[in-house]
């Protein structure tokens, strides 16, 4: 999973919540750029941006991510503080499959997170 998030402590929460889970390998990376430098080197099977980076918009970001090839697929959650049902909305429309608000509620992370391994065909 790659995480691109800005606020260190929003940072090292995740962490520590992916952590307890066991079956998550991590990577946090502060900005677009660090994270598009991060993805061309290590495939991440999910994406969780932030809305608002230092250098970009989380919807920005997920653009350059999508031209990345093994990353056309890769389910990607909003993480945002944006609150308002037309936030959700645009970042649905803009591909999206979820949109987690800030404080994260880490039950409901876990949940998608369930949900979506469920889905995968089995190997």
């Amino acid at each position: 999973m790659l995480y691109v998030e800005d606020n260190r402590i929003n940072a090292i929460l995740f962490a520590e919540a992916m952590r307890m889970r066991g079956d998550v390998e991590l990577q946090v990376a502060e900005d677009g750029a660090e994270a598009l430098a991060l993805a061309r080197q290590w495939q991440p099977a999910v994406l969780v941006l932030d809305a608002h980076l230092p250098d970009m918009s989380g919807y920005e970001l997920l653009a350059l991510l999508r031209e990345v090839p093994s990353l056309q697929g890769s389910p990607a959650f909003m993480c945002s503080a944006d609150a308002l049902e037309e936030d959700v909305q645009r970042a649905l429309r803009a591909g999206f499959i979820g949109y987690w608000t800030k404080p994260v509620d880490i039950s409901r992370v876990m949940a998608d997170l369930d949900g979506l391994l469920a889905s995968l065909p089995a190997v």
